[in-house]
């Protein structure tokens, strides 16, 4: 198993999986994290000095690992950072029959500065679902 720098297990050596794992840090990483991941075989890519350079990254999992398209799955943070990057080519947005109305839940997308210009989207297409929730994909442009 894979631990964190406190020792939780995280999953289990990349050998046993299916999919291959692949971690993107910065080059603040510790080194003994990086024989840790690669003792286990798992990938890894530093890219940016103090935080990830998600366009390096991206640049090098194209060139490195043949990646030609891949799924952001994160939260408002992530999927800002890569709107902030301009790495963002679709949007995919599942909305569920119901409401929730919490308070302190995140937006898909969060923390732009006031001065960000709306990011303009295009449908893509549209899916209704017998439960009531409908797919919608955008391009970004």
């Amino acid at each position: 198993m894979v631990a964190d720098t406190h020792g939780k297990l995280l999953w289990a050596d990349a050998g046993q999986e299916e999919k291959p794992l692949l971690i993107l840090t910065s080059q603040r990483v510790p080194r003994e994290y990086l024989t840790y991941l690669d003792d286990r075989n798992i990938s890894w890519i530093a890219a940016g000095k103090e935080r990830i350079d998600l366009a390096r990254a991206a640049e090098l999992l194209a060139t490195e690992f043949g990646v030609k398209r891949m799924a952001i799955v994160g939260g408002s943070a992530i999927n800002t950072s890569f709107l902030n990057a301009g790495l963002l080519d679709e949007v995919s947005i599942l909305i569920g029959a119901g409401i929730d109305g919490r308070g302190g839940m995140p937006a898909v997308f969060d923390n732009l500065s006031a001065a960000h210009p709306i990011s303009p989207l295009g449908l893509i297409d549209a899916q209704k679902f017998d439960s009531g929730a409908v797919w919608l994909r955008y391009s970004v442009f």
